[in-house]
């Protein structure tokens, strides 16, 4: 639909540029019949030989010969051409003063070389116009397509990004759960629960490049009680988040990694720890902040490799490209990552 309103808008185009090109001497002239008679052998036959050269490149030389390098047949041709329609608009020209004008003023005036030499100079303008608009239209064609190709690339890069979250973010939760088991049945029932509301969100509200940033709090809410489920002993979790964030649209999954880290640094098997989560909106602006304490991890600790961080990286990287910051700070103490995202 959109390729035949802009065949029509150009076609529109063309057709009106040539009615003001038509119209203008005339309006110029004094509108009796003898200023017709020149405006119809000075202006209106030559455009009219205009046109047939213009469009003879604009939809067949061009193409044929210039885009396809074969330059010096295309040379060869318009001089030919421009040759031609110039004896031939002179040949009528000669014709139309001696019948229609002043027959006495044949043989005045400026001598016949000079009138060819001009006729060969305007007779080249419209070559060279259809040479620039042909041009322009084919590098804004290809930019199009190059832009079009690079879109695509990109959304199957993101699509390809969001399928390797997935597996990683249910691999956790399921090395979760399977912790869980044995030491409590009934949580691990809860836990399961759980699960399955996420990998509803994951699996039928995560398709759209947008989501409402209420149900992605909803989401990470959901995440996090999980995760308490497996820690209540010895993890106080505090977290804040806006209440009512309905109007804001953002890309979905872009802070479970992080909570994911959040939970992956900051647990230890022997010491109690607190890992606090808070977000604001300024501005157009989100604000997440992440803090835990930090435990170093044994080689053995498989929780986590970094995928889920890379992953989110890359992500913001095309979806808020010079939109976003993400600040890590690594302590003896505290591991704070902060993520702000200009909308």
């Amino acid at each position: 639909m959109n390729i035949v309103k802009n065949k029509r808008s150009i076609v529109f185009f063309h057709f009106l540029v040539w009615i003001i090109l038509f119209s203008l001497p005339y309006l110029l002239s004094s509108g009796q019949s003898e200023a017709l008679q020149k405006v119809l052998v000075h202006s209106w036959i030559p455009l009219c030989f205009y046109a047939l050269i213009f469009y003879g490149n604009y939809f067949i030389l061009i193409d044929k010969f210039l885009f396809r390098e074969k330059i010096l047949l295309f040379v060869v041709l318009n001089v030919i051409m421009v040759a031609v329609f110039v004896l031939v608009n002179n040949e009528i020209k000669t014709f139309l003063v001696d019948q229609l004008i002043r027959p006495e003023i044949k043989g005045q005036g400026p001598p016949k070389k000079l009138f060819i030499y001009v006729d060969i100079i305007s007779f080249s303008v419209p070559v060279v116009f259809s040479i620039a608009l042909k041009t322009t239209q084919k590098w804004i064609k290809t930019e199009a397509l190059q832009k079009e190709a690079e879109n695509e690339r990109l959304q199957s890069e993101l699509q390809h990004l969001k399928y390797q979250l997935q597996p990683h973010f249910f691999f956790n939760s399921l090395n979760n759960i399977y912790a869980m088991v044995d030491v409590s049945p009934e949580q691990s029932k809860d836990a399961i629960h759980s699960l399955s509301k996420l990998m509803r969100y994951f699996l039928y509200e995560t398709d759209q490049k947008e989501v409402d940033l209420n149900n992605e709090i909803t989401f990470m809410v959901n995440y996090i009680e999980l995760m308490k489920l497996r820690f209540n002993q010895n993890v106080n979790v505090i977290y804040h988040f806006p209440q009512n964030a309905k109007e804001i649209k953002i890309a979905p999954l872009l802070f479970v990694s992080l909570i994911e880290n959040a939970f992956k640094h900051g647990v230890s098997a022997s010491e109690s720890t607190t890992i606090s989560f808070d977000m604001k909106v300024e501005d157009h602006t989100v604000i997440f902040r992440s803090e835990n304490e930090n435990f170093s991890k044994s080689t053995a600790d498989r929780s986590g490799s970094g995928i889920g961080l890379e992953n989110l990286k890359r992500r913001l990287t095309l979806l808020y490209k010079d939109r976003y910051t993400m600040d890590i700070e690594i302590g003896n103490k505290n591991y704070i990552t902060t993520l702000a995202i200009n909308l």
